[in-house]
């Protein structure tokens, strides 16, 4: 299953520890793709945070790794779970079960 990750850091925390946690993020995110946990990562023009694509096994596994983030106490996250778009159905629905989500459209 994969996951959007729309990060960004709270200004507002602004602080010395905030400003190590920022500074750990490169490796932590490289350790991340290099296990494929994290298979791409971006950084928003113009933000604070970034945008980070998760593949993982479970949910679980996805919040533990989130939780791990050096930035996680700092930051506001948006997550979305992503379909992949090769399985779509023919009635336009995504596989549910990939997501363990109810899928719903909207047309």
């Amino acid at each position: 299953m994969k996951f959007l990750v729309l990060w960004k850091i709270d200004l507002g925390l602004l602080s010395s520890e905030m400003q190590r946690a920022v500074g750990n993020m490169p490796a932590y995110g490289e350790k991340l793709e290099a296990t494929g946990k994290v298979v791409s990562r971006y950084h928003v023009v113009g933000a604070h945070g970034g945008a980070w694509i998760y593949e993982v096994d479970s949910h679980e596994e996805f919040e533990r790794l989130l939780a791990m983030a050096p930035v996680f106490n700092f930051a506001h996250y948006d997550v979305y779970t992503l379909a992949d778009m090769a399985k779509v159905g023919g009635d336009g629905t995504a596989a549910a079960e990939e997501s363990g989500l109810d899928t719903k459209i909207i047309r």
